[in-house]
């Protein structure tokens, strides 16, 4: 079983002890905030930057304690971020859902609920708890499901951003035409890092479909290489939450700093 197919499994493990009717569900959803749409903050002049409320992570273990998500969160707001992604998955994470209303409840901008979406309830679930954007990982779903959640994700008011690592994944988040694609240098199947996935994978995305370079992002320097080969935007939360100062250091990743 690799990684990722371990993760997926205590997801839907948990996902049990907390579901609910579908109808009460729907009443949550329909009771909440409207979306914000994420497009206009991730196509900047510069480079947008999804900052991430992220406690642990497979690959390091704990990384920061975050006794207040909500005020990490401002802290990003105030220091330029784009959208704030947090992470609700909760056994390698650390993460939940009481993070995600807490920030929705602290901040003005998008939030993107980071978890492994893998059952049409969760993206209720997100929509209800105040999440504008979800996560939909390639190598988790079938060709079908991807398509189907990217329909059910827009159908609630969310955009979706759509993870790929390999070209053969890229082939499939341009099939179901996203128009938000993350290209993870991080292998869910091995948790190796190599950046030269950004080279290959992201000049393959068309001009009009907003580009998102995620993982091994760690300085202004990685930024302008994500940049270089096209991102519109990078996704980081350890190389934020691991010192004492994640506003400084988030300006130092926009060249503020």
């Amino acid at each position: 079983m690799s990684v990722l197919e371990g993760i997926i499994v205590g997801v839907r493990e948990d996902l049990e002890t907390r579901r609910i009717p579908l109808d009460r569900m729907a009443e949550l959803v329909a009771s909440s905030a409207k979306p914000i749409d994420a497009l206009a903050n991730l196509r900047t002049s510069n480079i947008a930057v999804i900052a991430e409320v992220k406690r642990a992570s497979p690959s390091k273990g704990d990384l920061a304690e975050i006794s207040d998500p909500a005020a990490l969160a401002r802290t990003y707001q105030e220091n330029g971020a784009a959208v704030v992604s947090v992470l609700t998955e909760m056994r390698r994470f650390g993460g939940s859902l009481e993070d995600l209303v807490a920030v929705r409840k602290a901040i003005s901008i998008p939030i993107l609920r980071k978890d492994f979406m893998v059952d049409e309830y969760q993206f209720h679930e997100a929509r209800a708890y105040g999440a504008d954007l979800v996560l939909l990982i390639v190598a988790a779903l079938s060709k079908v499901e991807l398509k189907d959640f990217l329909a059910l994700t827009h159908d609630l008011g969310m955009k979706a951003l759509v993870e790929v690592h390999t070209e053969f994944e890229l082939e499939q988040a341009l099939d179901v035409s996203a128009d938000i694609i993350g290209v993870n240098s991080r292998n869910l199947k091995t948790l190796e890092v190599d950046s030269r996935v950004f080279e290959e994978l992201l000049p393959k995305i068309p001009s009009h479909i907003i580009k998102v370079a995620e993982s091994g992002i760690s300085s202004r320097s990685d930024v302008t290489y994500a940049r270089q080969h096209g991102a519109d935007a990078v996704l980081v939360g350890e190389a934020l939450v691991r010192g004492s100062d994640p506003g400084m250091a988030l300006q130092a990743l926009l060249g503020r700093g």
